[in-house]
């Protein structure tokens, strides 16, 4: 049964792994994975970042980085989220997003802004976001590199 939970230090070298073995991750983006998980683990107030893992039987299944965006009122940005390759398909990424939106409420937060590749490659990423009621609210063009746009989705949670 799928467990998710606050990150813990003990976690930080699963999900680094997991993270640097994303295939859709660059290896800036899981450097900055990185950096951010060590803000949360050091910092009393985890520098605006909060993480959660998805465990199973002790075992890392994903994990996923969230936190407020400043100068808003309520909103929430969805960081991260990861699931490894064998725990693909299994629930574990809804399950994820499911807790991450719960812990959003019980922060105030009214809205989750998410943002991805609009590459090839990350269209399952953006027919998960769907799935999930996520609304499609803007496309930058060429944002991240030419010929690579910024998608963004949000949800409004209640």
């Amino acid at each position: 049964m799928i467990q998710i939970r606050p990150t813990q230090p003990e976690d930080a070298g699963a999900l680094l792994h997991l993270a640097g073995a994303e295939p859709l991750f660059s290896r800036e983006e899981a450097e900055t994975v990185d950096e951010l998980l060590e803000t949360y683990l050091e910092q009393e107030d985890h520098g605006g970042y909060f993480f959660l893992s998805a465990m199973e039987n002790g075992k890392l299944l994903g994990f996923a980085c969230y936190g407020p965006t400043p100068l808003t009122q309520g909103t929430f940005d969805l960081y991260w989220i990861a699931v490894s390759t064998p725990a693909k398909g299994k629930g574990v990424g809804r399950t994820l997003m499911a807790h991450v939106e719960d812990e959003v409420r019980k922060r105030g937060g009214r809205m989750l802004v998410l943002d991805t590749s609009g590459r090839r490659e990350y269209a399952p990423t953006r027919a998960f976001y769907t799935s999930l009621g996520y609304t499609h609210a803007a496309t930058l063009a060429d944002f991240y590199a030419p010929g690579d746009d910024l998608i963004i989705f949000t949800r409004l949670l209640s």
